[in-house]
């Protein structure tokens, strides 16, 4: 019996990273702000419409206001429960929605208003999208004691789209028409709508079933949030994680002004870099079923903390794109920690709005990281991306006095481990709040 229970237990698990394999990876590239569009959006607003670097600037913000306050579709997600179908309802619903905007942009002519508006919508429809999918996957990965290989899976097909923009950014600019682009997100989309009406009982089985949220109005669900000390550490190393000055625009600027290097050499470095991560990640799937939480924060980040150092010591491009592997390497097992780490901190019934929160901090933290690197860049002209080198690194260590504020109950155990005094601190705190 216990052989047969441990097998069906195994079947189970691989049905539910199926599952998510095919949905992460639909997900990415369904979104309208994603791999697949981005490109041609900038060209279209440079080249078609003669924007100038301001208003280009500015449709950036605009349209990436439902990223940044991503924590309010976390909410609703947690509140709202669309059809009677929880998750599957905002697939339904949304997704459908975001590929109107898409058609809608592909064939009603571009125009600076239009696309403007077009985008915006179809963000703010995806966030409902991407705030069902956070919240799921992060409760399927506690429910399940999974959050480890969810983490490494997520991470890993989330990679693919990265990975391929890089490298094939100017055959999809040459080959693939701007409306075609649009169509082809809508199309995406459309497959999430497929995955919906897949019920698969390992992902949507009797837990899954249990009450949205132990709140259901919504200033109640704040209060829990705020009370929920295990979403502090997890959200401040997040934010400090992609808070890196030095790895954005003064990245750039220094390849193509220092080192003299093309304007794709810029983007084979993020693609190797970004391709480097996966074998790491894939290790994280491992050994996240044989070590500890904790000891995989500890060594991730001690590893990750100088991963930018190299850079301030060379002066080849050429080197650069053979150093992007190894700094690649060094970040994989601590992003793919801190993403477990935040998926374990989430509070019963609110795993859509931690995820989301996480999702906002995430853009914010890059997006200020990347203004106070240009600052230090374009103040310091003769040393600057050293300043910005030594900045990053300084922000990566301060990650190492977060870790021990962590619940210890929470990161003692590997994956697979029930965590039982994590589960009573978790239900005390919701019972308190109440």
């Amino acid at each position: 019996m216990l052989a047969a229970s441990g097998h069906q237990g195994s079947e189970g698990n691989d049905r539910t990273l199926l599952y998510f394999g095919w949905l992460t990876l639909f997900i990415y590239l369904a979104t309208p702000a994603g791999a697949l569009v981005d490109i041609q959006t900038s060209y279209v607003l440079k080249n078609e419409l003669h924007a100038t670097a301001t208003q280009i600037s500015t449709f950036r913000r605009v349209t990436g206001i439902p990223v940044y306050v991503a924590f309010v579709f976390g909410l609703a997600r947690d509140q709202w429960n669309p059809l009677g179908l929880r998750d599957r309802g905002y697939f339904l619903i949304f997704a459908p929605m975001t590929a109107l905007a898409c058609v809608w942009m592909a064939y009603s002519g571009f125009s600076y208003t239009g696309l403007l508006a077009g985008t915006l919508m179809a963000m703010l429809a995806f966030r409902f999208v991407a705030a069902a999918y956070q919240g799921l996957i992060a409760l399927v990965g506690q429910e399940k004691l999974m959050s480890g290989r969810l983490s490494a899976l997520w991470n890993v097909i989330g990679s693919v789209p990265v990975v391929a923009g890089a490298f094939a950014s100017g055959y999809v600019s040459d080959h693939l028409a701007a409306a075609e682009a649009f169509f082809l997100v809508a199309i995406v989309n459309l497959l999430i709508v497929a995955l919906a009406l897949w019920k698969p009982p390992s992902v949507f089985g009797q837990i899954y079933d249990r009450p949205l949220a132990r709140a259901t109005d919504f200033v109640g669900n704040v209060r829990r949030l705020v009370r929920h000390k295990a979403v502090y550490p997890a959200v401040l190393i997040c934010f400090l994680w992609n808070f890196a000055p030095g790895s954005a625009t003064p990245l750039q600027f220094y390849l193509t002004n220092e080192l003299h290097a093309s304007d794709s050499v810029y983007s084979y470095y993020n693609g190797i870099f970004a391709a480097a991560f996966v074998p790491t990640f894939l290790l994280y799937g491992y050994l996240c079923k044989r070590v500890a939480l904790n000891r995989l924060l500890w060594w991730g980040t001690i590893i990750a903390v100088p991963q930018m150092v190299p850079l301030a010591f060379i002066h080849s491009a050429d080197l650069a794109l053979v150093l992007a592997a190894p700094i690649g390497l060094m970040g994989g097992i601590a992003t793919a920690a801190y993403l477990d780490l935040a998926m374990r901190s989430c509070p019963p019934g609110l795993q859509g709005t931690l995820m989301m929160l996480v999702d906002g901090v995430l853009a914010l933290s890059g997006r200020a990281g990347d203004l106070l690197g240009s600052w230090i860049y374009n103040s310091v002209p003769s040393h600057g991306f050293t300043y910005c080198v030594i900045a990053t690194t300084a922000v990566y260590g301060l990650i190492l006095a977060v870790i021990p504020l962590a619940p210890k109950a929470l990161i003692a155990t590997r994956d697979g481990e029930p965590a039982l005094t994590a589960q009573a601190e978790a239900l005390n705190e919701s019972r308190e709040s109440l």
